[in-house]
């Protein structure tokens, strides 16, 4: 036992994995990813693009371009990427086609789909199909959370601003400070879609040139929903983008955080792996593909000798502290369960830590100056600890969740 203990530890430090076995751990990791799948059903023009908008904080032509089929009637949005994706969309079209067939689309997103979201504007009550559509789905799979989502509320007090503080409770009961035009629709709304719904939530996700002070109207209502219905695993990933995006300074910074999170979450995953030397060498490779997509994304394509160069700069305390906790999973029994546990929440904040360097060198080049390796080191440190008290916070939030 202990020559064979021995073998692993010196292993550890000459890691052998063929790139066979690497991409089939790696394929195996982004399976195992805990991202919410939104199924989206809804009249077209009826507010779904704005509310994966509102969701994920990208703009609508990226969203446009992100959709692809996947059905003959349906197609899917990855974000960011299909192959690192934090938040995945199905949207459902046809429904306003009469003869439309969920059977296609039931058998592609029953299980996938973790909470359906019934999109409809206030104002408007023809949704005959759409009542259709949803009594077969909600028949599929009666435990599926199923949101109603009332938008475009403005259209009922055309060239006013909505009222403030936001006036709805739990299941968008609203106040006395709802107009009455809204109040009588609201309730139409809720009769129709009775006994097939969950939960309601009002929103009204508008742009700048809307003119309404607030665009994004019952959007953090939206998001305190969906927490409270989604898995735990689930809802941390949508909490883990919500703290993330909170510190978006400019247009790089607001394109590079969505792939730094989906990044950070997949090295989480894999320093979770109960493996000695594989989660090592997974969580490289995770974090090389993060610094090459960074790279191409601020249009400095990096080689491998500047990679080297720059994580050289870092310093290579990242890897030993990896490697220690690596370490605890040699050790048979409970030492396995605490190095999983340590080494996932390790390897998520490295990784967040590790793409807001590489972002923040980038910044400085682009501005014409480079940082020097005291600066990186003393970024990287920041930016390591502020992500280790997240990822505390968000372990303390899903613990008294459960």
């Amino acid at each position: 036992m202990l020559g064979k203990m021995w073998r692993q530890v010196k292993g550890l430090f000459s890691p052998r994995v063929s790139d066979e076995e690497l991409r089939e751990h790696l394929d195996r990791l982004k399976q195992q990813l805990p991202v919410p799948v939104f199924w989206l059903l809804g009249k077209t023009q009826s507010g779904k693009t704005s509310i994966v908008r509102s969701l994920t904080g990208a703009e609508r032509a990226e969203i446009g371009k992100g959709f692809q089929p996947c059905t003959r009637t349906s197609s899917k949005y990855d974000f960011p990427t299909d192959q690192t994706p934090l938040l995945t969309f199905l949207d459902t079209r046809g429904l306003e086609e009469p003869g439309y067939d969920p059977t296609e689309d039931l058998a592609q997103f029953n299980e996938a789909s973790h909470v359906v979201l019934i999109t409809v504007r206030l104002l408007d009550h023809a949704q005959h199909n759409l009542i259709e559509t949803l009594k077969r789905i909600r028949a599929a799979k009666p435990t599926r959370p199923v949101v109603l989502v009332v938008t475009t509320l403005h259209e009922a007090y055309p060239q006013q601003q909505h009222p403030q503080p936001y006036p709805f409770g739990p299941d968008a009961e609203p106040n006395d400070q709802v107009p009455p035009a809204v109040v009588e629709s609201l309730a139409e709304q809720k009769r129709q879609f009775a006994g097939l719904i969950d939960r309601v939530v009002c929103v009204d996700l508008t742009t700048d040139e809307d003119g309404f002070e607030d665009r994004d109207y019952g959007s953090e209502q939206l998001r305190e929903l969906l927490l409270e219905l989604l898995p735990t695993a689930q809802a941390q990933t949508l909490r883990t983008l919500k703290a993330a995006q909170s510190d978006l300074q400019d247009l790089f910074s607001r394109k590079a955080t969505p792939t730094i999170v989906a990044y950070s979450t997949l090295a989480a995953t894999a320093g979770s792996v109960p493996v000695p030397v594989v989660d090592l060498v997974l969580i490289s490779s995770v974090q090389t593909r993060m610094l090459y997509d960074l790279a191409n994304l601020y249009g400095q394509p990096i080689t491998s000798q500047r990679l080297g160069e720059l994580a050289s700069a870092l310093g290579l305390g990242l890897l030993t502290r990896q490697a220690g906790r690596s370490l605890i999973k040699v050790i048979p029994g409970l030492g396995s369960v605490l190095g999983s546990v340590a080494g996932g929440a390790l390897a998520g904040a490295t990784t967040y830590a590790l793409g807001k360097a590489f972002c923040f060198y980038y910044s400085a080049v682009l501005q014409g100056h480079v940082p020097n390796p005291e600066q990186l080191r003393r970024y990287y440190g920041e930016q390591l600890n502020l992500a280790k008290q997240a990822w505390q916070r968000l372990h303390t939030h899903d613990e008294a969740k459960t």
